[in-house]
């Protein structure tokens, strides 16, 4: 019977689910403290003591993939994704809830397991292709697109041990990406080989995601990547799935997790231990804005002299490098002593989609140097802001958008 259920649009999705999974949990036992002998070990059993502690790395997972879909699993490092992948490969087992596959399932999860140095690239390709749990005939069918694929049709009769690293990668990718099953899964996989061989990759997912019987299931770091092929995504963390549905507003969720600011410290401690000056600049509106927002932060501070004072920053484009905008030093002055935070707005229609960080410095008047305020106190790194522009309208590779700054042609001058 087909699987019916409704699509972020409330219309019905009559696709058949090929992977749904359901209240799955999983936790591991870290060992803290080894019993040297029976007699140790017995004491600690006394005491309570389990020489162990448990981490719960999955908690109640809940997802269904339909046939066809290009499905994203993003999160942060040890945020349980690789382990739900083996779960999903049944590599592990997980200790509650259960995981049903449709169809044959291609598990791609670590950059050449299985291969054998000491072999030939042809009879790794077989040994490959049968832990993934194909028969001989079957790779006997498959074999020459893999070949093709990886471009290595002069090389499959020497030893895997005399190919470069990056020919290894790209037999490796190959033989999973053209083995003929239902459901693809990739672990981190898609910034392998050089140039020529990523764009044939790009080519290759472009394609897949056009035929209604092949699903892909992608784990990656890359929200462009999950913008570009993925239809549907959820973001991990802490073992609990905490955004789920459109590509878009996943991908800026996780975008969100990653900027969020953690204090270094508490900012009463600070004042009441020391007297020593010092500024934090805070994140005050959301941290991913659209095109058309304004981005509003605050310079929190304590300076407790009577004399006047200024506020330097500086907008660095942390995904170009490079300062975007700088001020000047003596543009923002006050005069008000103690603790407190002054907001600030930075209109960012101008820029295309990056990330940005605001670092900022407190200064004073110098007498031996008048046209150089004295600087006081600094905010980088986790005392800095960080925020990023996230638009469709956008474009992601120059700085300022094309709606802000054009050339225009002016003719034939010859």
């Amino acid at each position: 019977m087909t699987e019916v259920s409704m699509t972020e649009n409330n219309t019905v999705d009559e696709r058949p689910v090929v992977l749904k999974v359901e209240h799955v949990a999983k936790s591991f036992r870290l060992p803290t403290e080894q019993a040297t002998g029976l007699k140790m070990a017995f004491l600690n059993w006394t005491k309570g003591i389990k020489g162990y502690t448990e981490q719960h790395v999955l908690r109640d997972i809940n997802f269904e993939v339909h046939q066809g879909d290009f499905f994203g699993i993003v999160g942060r490092n040890g945020s349980g994704k690789s382990t739900l992948l083996k779960i999903i490969s049944q590599i592990y087992v997980p200790e509650q809830g259960s995981v049903m596959v449709k169809g044959k399932l291609v598990p791609f999860i670590e950059l050449g397991v299985g291969f054998n140095p000491e072999l030939t690239g042809r009879e790794n390709v077989y040994l490959n292709g049968a832990l993934l749990g194909f028969t001989h005939e079957e790779i006997d069918a498959m074999y020459d697109d893999i070949v093709e694929f990886a471009e290595l049709e002069d090389f499959m009769d020497q030893k895997l041990k005399n190919y470069s690293s990056g020919m290894q990668v790209r037999l490796a990718f190959s033989v999973a990406i053209k083995a003929q099953g239902d459901i693809l899964v990739l672990d981190e996989v898609l910034a392998v080989g050089d140039e020529a061989f990523q764009r044939k990759c790009d080519n290759f997912f472009a394609e897949i995601k056009k035929d209604p019987t092949k699903t892909v299931i992608l784990v990656t770091h890359s929200m462009d990547a999950v913008k570009k092929y993925c239809n549907k995504a959820i973001l991990i963390k802490d073992g609990e799935i905490i955004a789920s549905g459109d590509k878009n507003d996943v991908a800026d969720r996780y975008t969100l997790e990653n900027l969020k600011q953690t204090d270094s410290q508490d900012t009463k401690e600070v004042v009441e231990e020391s007297n020593k000056p010092w500024l934090k600049v805070l994140t005050a509106s959301k941290p991913v804005c659209g095109k058309d927002d304004v981005f509003e932060f605050d310079i929190e501070y304590f300076f407790d002299q009577d004399v006047d004072f200024y506020f330097t920053m500086t907008l660095i484009d942390m995904k170009r490098g490079g300062l975007t905008f700088d001020p000047g030093p003596s543009s923002y002055k006050f005069h008000r002593p103690g603790h407190h935070k002054i907001r600030f707005a930075l209109p960012v229609s101008i820029f295309n989609n990056g990330d940005f960080q605001i670092v900022a410095s407190l200064r004073v008047d110098d007498p031996d140097n008048p046209k150089k305020p004295k600087a006081i106190a600094f905010a980088n790194g986790e005392d800095a802001c960080v925020f990023a522009i996230r638009d469709s309208r956008n474009g992601d590779y120059a700085l300022l958008n094309n709606d802000i700054l054009s050339i225009k042609c002016k003719g034939l001058v010859d």
